[in-house]
């Protein structure tokens, strides 16, 4: 479980963006492999760390194409790239990058993004960035990290960056009012029931903790789908009869697959809730598109007591 410290405990009033920063800053100091690779977003709260290090902290502008492959040269020269910019130009429009500048040279990095799936409402669809973290399942061995807290971002940074594996760090200024779980990827059991395992994925716990309440499920809690805790999983839906909710802040039925493939010699059966497929263009604010896509407490305590129907 989450263990509090002075760091995480000033942590409690930052953003996850914020969070990121200063840890990576902190990184550049303690690690010459390190180097962090912007496409101009962020690059105000890099402006210490960049006169600290600049051969290590490269602004290539809005360039994102170059942003990831710049981070793929850096990789292959020996160093540990960190890229960060907002999710769908990092992901989506630099996804070839990714596949050939990291996987097909057999390299790794760390991405690190921000905007999530809506944050930044307002930007428009240009800006939405649902489909990530379905994009990183076409690739082996990426590891996915969704913090829920900005005193998760650390710690699971710092895992990211000590790893020789790719990973995928996903911000968003959706939160938990209090960090959990730990960066051993293992699910956090929140609350026991006997009638389904909810699995919340990142900063949609604490709605999925007041949707439950009233009702016989356990919930738990990962900030590392990927991998996921399948184990973990197969006890749960074992003590609950086969029967899992999947609660993530990203395309719905992204992890269908996997918790498919994860309990496939057994029955079970699985409801998906996450941002639906289709675009809302009165594009409002983020928490209007929480509520919209049903990811709110209402809209998941809705389909989860559908899907459960009578005790």
């Amino acid at each position: 479980m989450f263990r509090s410290s002075p760091l995480t405990d000033d942590l409690q009033r930052l953003t996850m963006r914020d969070a990121f920063a200063a840890a990576a800053a902190d990184l550049l100091d303690r690690d010459p492999r390190v180097a962090v690779v912007l496409a101009d977003i962020s690059a105000d709260l890099f402006r210490k760390a960049a006169e600290a290090h600049p051969d290590r902290v490269v602004n290539v502008g809005i360039r994102e194409q170059l942003l990831v492959g710049a981070a793929g040269g850096l990789a292959l020269a020996g160093l540990r790239p960190i890229a960060h910019t907002y999710a769908p130009f990092l992901i989506e429009r630099a996804f070839e990058q990714v596949k050939l500048d990291f996987e097909r040279q057999g390299t790794s990095g760390v991405l690190v993004s921000v905007g999530a799936s809506y944050d930044w409402a307002e930007g428009s669809f240009t800006h939405f960035g649902p489909r990530d973290v379905a994009l990183f399942d076409t690739l082996p061995g990426w590891r996915v990290f969704v913090p829920g807290h900005a005193a998760e971002v650390p710690p699971l940074l710092e895992e990211a960056v000590d790893s020789e594996e790719g990973a995928y760090v996903r911000l968003s200024l959706r939160h938990n009012e209090a960090p959990h779980g730990g960066t051993d990827g293992a699910l956090s059991v929140m609350r026991r029931g006997k009638r389904a395992a909810v699995i919340a994925v990142g900063p949609v716990l604490d709605n999925v903790l007041a949707a439950a309440e009233g009702l016989d499920v356990t919930v738990a809690y990962t900030n590392t789908p990927r991998p996921l805790d399948t184990e973990g999983l197969r006890d749960l839906a074992a003590e609950t009869g086969g029967t899992v909710v999947m609660v993530e802040p990203y395309l719905e039925g992204t992890s269908a697959w996997l918790v498919s493939k994860a309990l496939s010699d057994r029955p079970h059966r699985l409801l998906s809730i996450g941002v639906g497929r289709e675009e809302l263009r009165r594009y409002g604010t983020a928490a209007q598109h929480e509520r919209l896509h049903g990811l709110d407490a209402e809209g998941i305590g809705a389909r989860v007591r559908e899907f459960l129907g009578p005790a």
